[in-house]
């Protein structure tokens, strides 16, 4: 007994000895937030992989040059030079997909699908299991939404949400109107498209020069891929969120296409209508999308339709211009009284942008290793709100806030690429909607900051609508699991694909004749439009999104 008791001592000691040996010799991640004791081994040796982000505009720049990016790479070895688009998307992608030389890392925005057909992404599914137990986390309940027709996931969605928040301040569609109008005539409620229009059209015969320039009743953008901005908008005044080229029956759950529809008719003509009256920009149909900025940022348009981040920079350059009555404020605008707004998306995911490890990668665990630390809470917190002491604060109750000092310092867009706030809030795995300790992610969804940094303008606005946040006059978003249908992965060349490119180009031909041609050649326009439309596979259309929507409904993305 007594030497069986020595051997087992012996043994554990070897044992103890092998194991602390282990464990000194080697470089292992933290455990998954989930509470998954394994651990994995990682590599933390420095390497530089390349990025190419067709989805935004920014500086080229190493990953690593950025305060937040340096402790990424001390966290796990890795690095990245990121590219950002200059010129076209589609001749840049076509040039990689025909040489076959690809960067190790690729977000290529609306030509994802170019990138599948050409096999330039690598399977991730392996390499999630093995060495992504964040990310799987993160991107559990949608998994199955992700993987192809063959099975295999091959890019990740650049944002999974949990607890899905509005924004406090309008950032998606609706009907912006220059505050000053508002102002004029006594801060009225303002729910219908003839009551927005007819303020508009009383404001302008009242004022019809603006700071010595024409005044501009009502524009829109029309530039290039940005067209969706108008022809979305008939969609949006008969109740409906942005499901694209079809809006979706709530009770039967078909999808039907809208831009030969009474809506879109209606909404033509009000704008037919505006025009006749001289109200309506008619150099709308000619302007590209820096002009249309321009003109938003000028004081003289009193009101459009658009999404708020498609204007962000015009809005900004209103407020630093200093004149409160010459900026925006976004209303939630319908036909009729009796229609409830769903401006405000709806929880979503979306699943045809993202972002790729190509076959030109080596050691594609890295990347999957580097992702999965990102998307961890702690770091996702420093993305996004940056350090706390210094960047926000944390009140008793643990919500975080900012001071009006961080506000305006975080703001600057120079100091945000100092920090890496810029190159990481997005074409990143990332999360979004609220933390598990209740917070936003994105502090611009946080209402504390929303609020401490609305001006003195801002704050008569709220008060004479009694509201504390300007989403406040927008109905709150009702439930549609298969928002937005157009995240549907759609296949070059399909029948649906070529619909959508035809049913574009015929909007785009006659939607501005429509509008600008006199009132009595209003009906002749429209049935023009109409016979051509109808010529085009609109039922096998509408069928594709349709199933698009039943499988979404049963969970079968």
């Amino acid at each position: 007994m007594l030497k069986k008791k020595s051997l087992f001592f012996i043994f554990a000691l070897l044992l103890f000895v092998i194991v602390g040996c282990t464990s000194n010799n080697s470089t292992t991640e933290e455990p998954a937030e989930s509470g998954d004791d394994a651990t994995t081994e990682v590599d933390k040796s420095p390497i530089t992989y390349t990025y190419f982000d067709a989805g935004s505009a920014g500086n080229d720049i190493e990953t690593n040059q950025t305060r937040i990016g340096k402790i990424f790479e001390e966290e796990t070895g890795v690095n990245f030079r990121i590219e950002h688009l200059v010129g076209d998307m589609n001749t840049k992608i076509g040039t990689m997909i025909a040489s076959g030389q690809y960067p190790d890392l690729l977000s290529p925005d609306a030509a994802i699908d170019k990138v599948l057909d050409a096999g330039a992404f690598i399977p991730l599914n392996d390499l999630l299991e093995e060495h992504g137990p964040n990310l799987l986390e993160a991107y559990g309940p949608h998994l199955d939404a992700m993987k192809k027709e063959d099975g295999n996931i091959y890019y990740l969605p650049f944002s999974v949400t949990k607890d899905y928040i509005p924004n406090p301040n309008i950032d998606q569609g609706a009907f912006w109107i220059q505050r000053g109008v508002l102002k004029e005539f006594g801060y009225p409620e303002v729910k219908t498209l003839d009551q927005y229009m007819d303020l508009i059209e009383q404001y302008e015969a009242k004022y019809p020069q603006i700071d010595g320039g024409n005044t501009i009743g009502f524009t829109a953008l029309t530039y290039d891929w940005r067209f969706f901005a108008f022809s979305n908008t008939p969609m949006h005044l008969a109740g409906y969120p942005n499901d694209g080229e079809v809006i979706v029956d709530m009770e039967t759950h078909e999808a039907k296409v809208y831009a030969n529809s009474d809506y879109a008719k209606r909404y033509l003509k009000k704008l037919n209508d505006l025009n006749a009256k001289g109200l309506f920009d008619r150099e709308a149909f000619v302007a590209n999308y820096d002009e249309y900025l321009a003109k938003l940022a000028s004081g003289r348009v009193l009101g459009f339709f658009d999404y708020g981040w498609q204007v962000n920079q015009a809005l900004v350059n209103l407020q630093d211009a200093g004149d409160d009555d010459r900026r925006f404020v976004a209303l939630p605008i319908t036909f009729d009284e009796n229609i409830k707004d769903q401006y405000l998306d709806p929880n979503s995911f979306i699943t045809n942008r993202g972002v790729g490890i190509t076959v030109s990668a080596k050691n594609p665990e890295r990347i999957i290793q580097y992702w999965d630390n990102m998307i961890k809470e702690e770091n996702q917190r420093l993305i996004m709100w940056g350090f706390e002491g210094e960047h926000y604060e944390v009140d008793d109750n643990g919500r975080f806030y900012r001071t009006a000092e961080q506000i305006e310092q975080v703001a600057k867009t120079e100091y945000q690429e100092e920090l890496g706030m810029a190159y990481f809030d997005w074409s990143w795995p990332r999360l979004n909607g609220t933390f598990s300790d209740g917070n936003a992610v994105e502090p611009r969804r946080q209402a504390e900051v929303a609020r401490a940094a609305y001006t003195d303008g801002d704050k008569v606005l709220l008060e004479k609508y009694n509201i504390e946040v300007f989403a406040d006059l927008f109905a709150e978003p009702e439930e549609r699991p298969w928002y937005p249908t157009w995240s549907a992965n759609v296949e070059q060349g399909s029948p649906t694909d070529l619909f959508a490119q035809k049913a574009g180009d015929l909007k785009r031909k006659y939607y501005p004749m429509i509008v600008l041609a006199s009132p009595d050649e209003f009906e002749s326009k429209w049935e023009e439009f109409v016979t051509e439309y109808n010529k085009l596979d609109i039922e096998g259309y509408e069928q594709f999104f349709t199933e698009v929507v039943e499988k979404r409904i049963n969970n079968e993305w």
